[in-house]
């Protein structure tokens, strides 16, 4: 659960989403790669113990050109796909045209997009050059936000909203958030979104803060 008692995976938004056929493999290869460490590592999964059991995390990289990556297109991990240890073609959407003002989101593909599809959408508008996004759920960043110095949304917006997109918009105007390329989601239980112009760049930025923050908790 979140702050709030709201359920973990719900999809807030208009999801106009239409059943498609699987993408090609080649433009999954790498995101599904950097989605199997980030499962590895407990930062995308499911346990009973965690959110009421329910799946959490997922990961999108900016659609290529011949599927409509210009016009802000991406390509997301489907919805409740938490605890699949390795995903394939038939776990991933496409998601046409996003827009956070009228709360909808346009997705086609094998299976319904992430509820997190709206703040992905929202980064990808903010920066053309943007090619990743990681929402990942990490108790020690999350606790660790501020020492670390990490931009957080105010602990009154949910996710997946429009008011959340109103939020990361702020956050990209009055802080140092575009640079850093991570940020804290402080109404969203250990919610933390990474991304970068590559997922190798967005895993790295999410790897090397997760390391000080164990840094900052250690006992020696």
């Amino acid at each position: 659960m979140s702050k709030g008692g709201e359920r973990e995976g719900v999809i807030k938004f208009d999801c106009r989403y239409r059943p498609g056929v699987p993408l090609d493999s080649e433009h999954l290869r790498e995101l599904n790669a950097w989605r199997k460490i980030l499962f590895q590592l407990e930062l995308i999964g499911q346990h009973p113990a965690r959110y009421a059991g329910l799946g959490f995390g997922n990961i999108s990289r900016r659609a290529p050109r011949s599927l409509g990556g210009e016009g802000g297109a991406f390509i997301i991990s489907g919805t409740q796909t938490g605890g699949i240890p390795e995903l394939d073609a038939s776990h991933y959407a496409l998601i046409r045209e996003c827009d956070p003002h009228h709360n909808r989101v346009e997705a086609e593909g094998p299976v319904a997009p992430s509820s997190e599809s709206l703040t992905h959408g929202v980064l990808y508008g903010l920066d053309p050059e943007l090619g990743c996004v990681m929402h990942v759920h990490s108790p020690p960043l999350w606790h660790q936000a501020t020492r670390l110095g990490l931009p957080v949304t105010r602990e009154d917006v949910p996710y997946g909203t429009p008011d959340m997109a109103a939020e990361v918009a702020r956050l990209w105007r009055e802080s140092s958030v575009r640079s850093l390329g991570i940020f804290s989601m402080g109404g969203h239980e250990d919610g933390i979104l990474a991304f970068a112009q590559t997922c190798a760049e967005a895993g790295t930025i999410l790897i090397r803060s997760l390391a000080r923050a164990y840094a900052l908790s250690s006992p020696v």
